[in-house]
């Protein structure tokens, strides 16, 4: 059972939210919220609530099931983010001008599933590339 978790108006370019959330998509959750704890970006936090929540979120979906929930199990299915409202704010230059500043804005989604199960062990593998 899948669950959702949503960020909005936060204050970090999408842009370099980008950068992070593409370090996560695919990872399971547990890793993805270690990498974040650790990662150098200002937007690795924000972007690790957002897996906790959709974790905790998984968990409740569960409860009301009345499902087993196991968090290990649970891969980032989906994490992308979206650009948000830009502030607009102005800056004093020479002589008597002004310049643009542009405070951009992020929406940032996380949906987390339990992982696909595997093939069949009779299947035949798929190749990518060149087979010789």
């Amino acid at each position: 059972m899948e669950a959702k978790a949503q960020a909005r108006f936060i204050r970090v370019t999408p842009m370099k939210a980008r950068r992070v959330v593409d370090l996560i998509r695919g990872q399971r959750a547990a890793d993805a919220v270690a990498a974040l704890r650790f990662a150098p970006q200002a937007a690795g936090e924000p972007v690790r609530k957002v897996v906790e929540s959709a974790i905790a979120n998984a968990r409740v979906k569960a409860d009301r099931a009345g499902e087993a929930f196991d968090p290990a199990s649970l891969v980032v299915r989906e994490a992308y983010v979206d650009e948000g409202p830009t502030l607009k704010r102005f800056r004093p230059r020479a002589q008597g001008r002004a310049s643009r500043i542009l405070k951009r804005t992020s929406h940032i989604t996380v949906v987390v599933a339990p992982a696909p199960e595997k093939a069949a062990a009779g299947a035949a593998p798929t190749r990518k590339g060149r087979t010789r």
